[in-house]
């Protein structure tokens, strides 16, 4: 149940950074906020408290947590605009 808020955290980022236009801007916030919302993530869940190697944890799985919300909104539109015969 702790890693809800990562997995979370992740998606949105990911839907957010999508509204950037520049590529290099975009992974850019990503990593930030990657990095921003794992530390949140792991003092949040008190993880902090026993290690601060959960960070390690969870910045990851907010970064592909995002990633992955990117990949399958890409495929959506993707699929979305393809004509079927």
């Amino acid at each position: 149940m702790n890693e809800a808020f990562p997995i979370v955290a992740g998606a949105i980022t990911g839907l957010a950074v999508l509204r950037i236009e520049s590529i290099r801007r975009r992974v850019a916030v990503l990593a930030v906020l990657s990095v921003l919302l794992g530390m949140v993530a792991t003092i949040a869940s008190g993880e902090a408290l026993l290690s601060w190697a959960f960070v390690l944890i969870d910045i990851p799985l907010v970064f592909f947590s995002a990633i992955a919300a990117i990949s399958v909104t890409y495929a959506w539109h993707r699929r979305r605009d393809v004509q079927l015969p």
